[in-house]
C-alpha cells in the first residue's frame, strides 16, 4: 500500500489571478488522495492583484495539506517550476496553472497512471469553459480541431494512450534529475519544450481522457490574440532548441500566413483578385462551415465563432513568423550545433 501512496508535491505557478486562484488552489485542495502525502508550492510572480492575499488567507485556513508561498522575482512561469522543484519533497511532481481548476480524483488518477502505465508523465484532458459569450465562443473554438489542430489535450481522445504533450502533467521525479529543469529563455511554451525533450530522451508521455481539468478560456480577442501571437511565436524558439519539429500542425498557420500574406502581394502588384479570392475564399469557407459544426448546439455563439477561428490562425501564425525573423540568428547555432553532433 505504501507504493500506492507516494508523496505528491503539486506546483502552482501564478501572477496575479485573484479572479481564479481560490478555485484552483481549493481544487488541489479537495482530492480524494491522502493529504498527509501531498503538499503545494505556490509560486507567485510579485502578484500586485491581491492574489498574494487570498492565497495567505488559504494557506493560514487550511490544518490539512503543507502550503508554501515562494517569491518569484523574475515574474515568469520557467523560473517559478525550478524553483518549486528546488523545494519539492515529493517523488511525483504535478504542475497545476493558477488559471484552472483539477478534478477531485486528479491526483489519484495520475498516480495511478503512472503507476500502471511505466511512463514519465501522464496527464488528461482539458475542458475548456467561458464565463461570457465572447469567452464561450473561444472556448469552444479552442477545443475544435479546426481551431487547434489535433491536439489532444484540448480537443479530447477517446482511448487512453501516448501523445506529445499535454497540459498539468504529473511526472516522476527522476525525469527531471535525467534531462533537467525548465528552460527559463522561454516566457511561453515551457511545458512543450520540456516534453520534446522528455521524448527526444526516449521517455514517455501518457494521456488518459477520463483524467480532466477545467480552463478558463480568454474573455476577449484581443486577449486570445496576444497569447496566441506568444504561443507561435515562442514554438519557433522551442523547435530550434530541440533542433526538431515536434508535430507538423505547428506549422501550418505560419504557412498559411505567409501564403495569405503573399495572395495580398499578389494581387496588389498585378491588381487582379483572384490570387486573393484563390486563398481568402477556401478559407472563409472553411471557416463557416467549422463555426456552424463547432457552434450547431449553441447558436447563439455561432456569429462570433469565425471570429474565434480567425484570431487563432492568424495570432499563432503571425508570432511563428515573428519568431523565425527575431530569432534569425539563433538558426545559424542550432546549425553549428547540429553539425557538431550537440
Amino acid at each position: 500500500m505504501a507504493d500506492d501512496f507516494q508523496l505528491v508535491t503539486v506546483i502552482m505557478p501564478i501572477r496575479n489571478e485573484a479572479e481564479y486562484i481560490e478555485r484552483s488552489m481549493r481544487s488541489v485542495l479537495t482530492q480524494d488522495y491522502p493529504s498527509d502525502q501531498m503538499e503545494v508550492l505556490v509560486a507567485d510572480g510579485m502578484s500586485d492583484d491581491g492574489t498574494r492575499a487570498i492565497v495567505s488567507k488559504i494557506i493560514n485556513d487550511n490544518k490539512q495539506i503543507p502550503i508554501k508561498l515562494i517569491d518569484n522575482p523574475a515574474q515568469t512561469v520557467p523560473p517559478a517550476l525550478n524553483m518549486g522543484l528546488r523545494y519539492a519533497q515529493g517523488q511525483i511532481i504535478i504542475l497545476i496553472g493558477g488559471h484552472c481548476e483539477i478534478t477531485s480524483d486528479y491526483v489519484s488518477k495520475c498516480v495511478k497512471a503512472l503507476q500502471s502505465t511505466g511512463t514519465d508523465c501522464t496527464g488528461g484532458t482539458i475542458i475548456t469553459i467561458g464565463e461570457t459569450v465572447t469567452a464561450q465562443a473561444i472556448a469552444l473554438a479552442q477545443s475544435s480541431f479546426f481551431g487547434v489542430g489535433g491536439v489532444a489535450f484540448r480537443i479530447g481522445q477517446a482511448k487512453p494512450g501516448y501523445v506529445d504533450t499535454l497540459a498539468f502533467g504529473a511526472y516522476r521525479r527522476n525525469v527531471f534529475k535525467r534531462i533537467g529543469h525548465f528552460d527559463e529563455d522561454l516566457v511561453r511554451n515551457q511545458d512543450d519544450e520540456f516534453n520534446f525533450r522528455l521524448i527526444q530522451a526516449g521517455g514517455k508521455i501518457w494521456l488518459d481522457p477520463s483524467i480532466q481539468s477545467v480552463y478558463y478560456s480568454r474573455a476577449s480577442l484581443i486577449k486570445l490574440g496576444s497569447q496566441y501571437f506568444q504561443y507561435g511565436f515562442y514554438k519557433v524558439r522551442v523547435m530550434q532548441k530541440r533542433r526538431g519539429v515536434p508535430s507538423w500542425r505547428h506549422l501550418v498557420p505560419g504557412i498559411f500566413v505567409l501564403t495569405f500574406a503573399a495572395a495580398i502581394l499578389i494581387s496588389m502588384i498585378t491588381t487582379d483578385l483572384f490570387w486573393f479570392l484563390a486563398i481568402a475564399g477556401p478559407y472563409c469557407l472553411a471557416n463557416l462551415i467549422a463555426s456552424f459544426w463547432t457552434g450547431r448546439k449553441k447558436m447563439r455563439l455561432l456569429p462570433l465563432l469565425p471570429l474565434a477561428f480567425t484570431t487563432l490562425h492568424f495570432s499563432y501564425g503571425s508570432g511563428f513568423i515573428w519568431g523565425i525573423w527575431r530569432f534569425r540568428k539563433n538558426f545559424r547555432e542550432t546549425e553549428i550545433l547540429k553539425n557538431n553532433g550537440r
